[in-house]
């Protein structure tokens, strides 16, 4: 029997190929299902079954009610935009499978994210499919620990040996939701977990009132659909004022800057950067990225400088912020 590896199994076609590749290169491969509270484990029981692989299920409640769904909501109150899925894996997922494997005698953990690691290192996964963005807050010595057998491929590549394999879930549709928000309504999530925001007033840059919103933690910054109000443009939002119920709307040309400032930078470099650095960044979770310097200042903060040709649209507090060398994460950080 080969090196044990625990495997992440959501009942998705990606895991369920992580789970065959990782087979096929000799690995002892015991598969666990996260339980949510949300989520169904049969799929992911099945493809197991169909595999001949363990399989068990690890409940994450708990752990996901206090370091990502409690963090998103207040997050949302602050009138941010979070990035939940970038919290989760450093804090409970990756931590989750990492426990099971320590447990088992198990050095490595794999998932089937599209993204790859070298060293500690993290590496772009091939550019359709790239998920590194939302692993850029995973630590150096999570990712030693951690095998992405997935990338390499692209989708279709996948979905293709799922199906030459009679996996049943070889066109099994993606999940673009967040989990456990399984309706996507993640305004009424907020008001279910928990007190909310009143409606305010939609307001201009000089105060004047434009209209009525249905509370700030509906709306994020550079929104431009959905906001029920006419004018002489099309109307964004191009700030949110929790403290006065009030959403700024404009023309869009106030979502420009050249300067992007992050907090609780996750360096995932041998050595943090002292010095200036021409970089690549993505500042949300796109394939859009934008040439810029950093900065690394004295309180501990980064500081992202574009240049003036190419501004930066609406950073977004809450969303993180990942830089890149080549393929190389450099670090990330909570856009402020």
């Amino acid at each position: 029997m080969g090196e044990r590896v625990v495997l992440g199994l959501s009942g998705g076609v990606d895991s369920a190929v992580a789970a065959l590749l990782l087979t096929k290169q000799g690995f002892a491969v015991h598969c666990v299902y996260l339980d949510n509270g949300v989520g169904d484990p049969a799929p992911a029981q099945e493809t197991a079954a169909a595999l001949g692989l363990p399989f068990q299920t690890a409940d994450i409640r708990k752990a996901l009610d206090a370091k990502v769904c409690r963090p998103f909501y207040e997050s949302y109150l602050r009138g941010e935009t979070p990035s939940p899925c970038a919290l989760c894996n450093p804090t409970v997922k990756f931590p989750a499978l990492l426990s099971i494997a320590d447990e088992l005698g198990a050095t490595f953990v794999a998932t089937g994210h599209y993204a790859r690691s070298q060293h500690g290192r993290l590496l772009r996964g091939r550019s359709a499919n790239d998920q590194s963005y939302l692993l850029a807050r995973l630590t150096t010595a999570q990712l030693a620990r951690i095998l992405f057998p997935l990338g390499g491929y692209e989708k279709s590549e996948v979905r293709a040996l799922a199906a030459s394999a009679g996996l049943g879930v070889a066109q099994k549709p993606d999940s673009m939701e967040i989990c456990f928000i399984p309706d996507d309504n993640y305004a009424a999530w907020l008001d279910a977990y928990g007190p909310t925001p009143p409606p305010g007033d939609f307001v201009d840059g000089e105060g004047r009132v434009l209209g009525r919103h249905q509370g700030v933690h509906h709306y994020t910054l550079g929104q431009g659909r959905g906001l029920g109000v006419s004018g002489p443009h099309k109307y964004y939002v191009e700030a949110i004022r929790p403290d006065t119920d009030q959403v700024v709307l404009g023309d869009g040309g106030g979502l420009f800057t050249q300067t992007v400032r992050c907090r609780d930078v996750n360096w995932l470099t041998p050595v943090p950067l002292a010095a200036p650095t021409a970089v690549a960044a993505r500042f949300r979770h796109s394939k859009n990225e934008t040439a810029v310097t950093l900065f690394p200042q004295e309180d501990g903060t980064l500081l992202a400088e574009a240049a003036e040709e190419t501004p930066v649209r609406a950073p977004t507090p809450g969303q993180l912020a990942v830089f890149y060398d080549g393929d190389a994460v450099v670090c990330s950080g909570w856009i402020m």
